[in-house]
């Protein structure tokens, strides 16, 4: 299936790894040209085309601290300059704190608001007129605990329920401006989140790996875990024109772990 993403401009944060990077190089293969931003060194090759009728597209890597507010707009720079448009912004910056909700600092807390909402928020104004000029589109990365609370992740879950009702505030101004916001949700996906949590159950429990993912999936609720891929692939469809009636849409890309309305 040709998603109309070739000739597109991306500008995707959180590229160096995990679903930022597997968002970059999805994009990549779909056609679109990508900016790769992060606070370390996004060195992804440009992949080879998803299929023989598209152009692969190119990937440029940009360093840049999205904790800090000149970084916005030296961001927004470096696409005009490469580009000269932002047709897809795909918000995949932080990753907040688990534990012990009395242990975390308030320094801790204002990082994760930082990196994760308020990256997605200044961006989202940054560029606000050229995705307008476009007719382009928002894709946030927010995480399936935007929808429940777990004490030990109070602070994650803030910050994605944050994200969540930005998102579909950034949608109502959409229908306005004629950009389209939408998000995915990933569940458990095989990242180093995913490996954290398993090494917390081998040294807790003693046991082996192999016992450790299962007891993760079991207490989850699914048969496996996801790929970064599987998310690419969710971000992607959202940003094509395949997606051009879906605004303001949550999805879930958790193997059936969210199980509430």
């Amino acid at each position: 299936m040709d998603l109309g993403l070739s000739g597109k401009a991306a500008l995707v944060t959180g590229a160096s790894k995990g679903i930022g990077a597997a968002v970059a190089i999805a994009l990549a293969r779909e056609g679109a040209d990508v900016l790769a931003v992060a606070r370390s060194s996004a060195n992804l090759e440009a992949p080879g085309p998803a299929n023989s009728a598209v152009r692969a597209g190119r990937i440029f890597s940009f360093q840049a601290d999205l904790t800090e507010a000149a970084a916005f707009d030296a961001v927004h720079g470096e696409m005009l300059r490469l580009f000269g448009r932002i047709d897809i912004l795909s918000n995949n910056a932080g990753s907040t704190k688990p534990g012990d909700f009395l242990a975390l600092s308030d320094e801790a807390w204002e990082q994760g608001f930082a990196l994760k909402f308020h990256s997605a928020r200044r961006l989202a104004r940054t560029c606000g007129p050229t995705l307008r000029a476009a007719k382009g589109c928002i894709v946030n990365t927010i995480g399936i605990m935007s929808r429940t609370a777990v004490i030990d992740y109070a602070m994650g879950g803030a910050v994605n329920t944050s994200l969540y009702h930005l998102t579909k505030a950034l949608a109502d101004l959409g229908v306005r401006e004629g950009v389209r916001v939408n998000a995915v949700n990933p569940g458990r996906i095989a990242t180093d989140r995913r490996e954290q949590s398993l090494a917390k159950i081998i040294d807790a429990r003693g046991i082996s790996r192999a016992d450790a993912e299962k007891e993760l999936l079991d207490s989850c609720g699914i048969a496996r875990f996801g790929t970064t891929e599987e998310v690419a692939s969710a971000v992607c469809f959202l940003a094509s024109e395949r997606a051009g009636f879906i605004n303001g849409a949550i999805l879930d890309v958790d193997g059936g772990q969210t199980r509430g309305l």
